[in-house]
């Protein structure tokens, strides 16, 4: 199963964006992609100032251009997330699509971004974003997959949510800061792939230093042992990770720690 991690630049031009987005993936597909990976607001720059003005209603203008391309090129795409618009609500949205370009899974980011380190970065998604409330995951030929933004991988229970419903590989277009990327990035990819003994799949856009929000970049694909098997620095790049899907069922089989999850050594309920 090979995956094209898409690093690629973000500049206020939507339209430009959503052509770079485009270029990308006819690349990937021309290198053997079967999936490919888009970072967190492709389209649209890291802003709480850009996100309703950049925004789209389910099925606009960006996500039937993935949808169109999916369906040519015949590969999956996990499209990046878009500002995604309903009714007064703004959402941070990701659209997975299928070879034949139907639309396979919807996640909105559960987790927004409200952070604020002394010294370091302060950001509030939360001041123009509402949350999504979903486990998501979706069928794929090659078995089910996890979905989630950013954010969100930080929380082990929604990781966990997925791949106890089969996820073999977690799909995170993201956007980690130059305070939390070096001190949490590589990390956080790592532990979730252990502690749920599957692949994890990071993409982040290109880096700018001349951004109001500098992306860490770093793309980055982890096995199931931890192993990291790709990993961008900060430059645009396309990156290319081969998943060996029988090494999941190998590093399950040896330790069996989902399978052989012991409910019996707690106890719920009041004392």
């Amino acid at each position: 199963m090979r995956v094209a991690l898409i690093q690629m630049p973000v500049v206020p031009d939507k339209q430009r964006n959503i052509q770079t987005a485009l270029a990308k993936i006819r690349e990937a597909a021309d290198n053997g992609a079967d999936f490919a990976v888009l970072p967190e607001m492709f389209c649209c720059p890291y802003d709480n100032s850009c996100f309703r003005p950049y925004g789209e209603p389910e099925g606009g203008e960006a996500q039937a251009a993935l949808s169109a391309l999916a369906a040519e090129r015949k590969l999956y795409l996990v499209g990046g997330t878009v500002p995604e618009l309903a009714g007064d609500q703004v959402y941070n949205t990701c659209y997975v699509y299928g070879p034949d370009g139907r639309q396979l899974a919807r996640h909105r980011k559960a987790h927004l971004f409200d952070i604020d380190v002394p010294g370091g970065q302060r950001f509030r998604e939360s001041d123009t974003f509402s949350r999504g409330n979903a486990v998501t995951t979706f069928e794929t030929a090659f078995g089910t997959m996890g979905l989630c933004v950013c954010f969100d991988l930080r929380f082990e229970e929604l990781a966990r949510c997925m791949c106890l419903r089969g996820a073999k590989v977690i799909f995170v277009p993201a956007a980690f800061n130059m305070t939390t990327g070096p001190a949490h990035w590589e990390i956080l990819f790592r532990q979730r792939a252990v502690d749920n003994q599957c692949f994890t799949v990071g993409v982040a856009p290109a880096r700018d230093e001349a951004a109001s929000y500098v992306s860490y970049g770093n793309s980055i694909a982890v096995d199931p042992w931890g192993t990291v098997l790709c990993r961008a620095g900060a430059e645009e790049t396309t990156l290319y990770a081969d998943l060996d899907l029988d090494r999941l069922a190998a590093v399950r089989t040896q330790l069996p720690i989902l399978s052989g999850r012991r409910t019996d050594l707690y106890e719920i309920g009041e004392r």
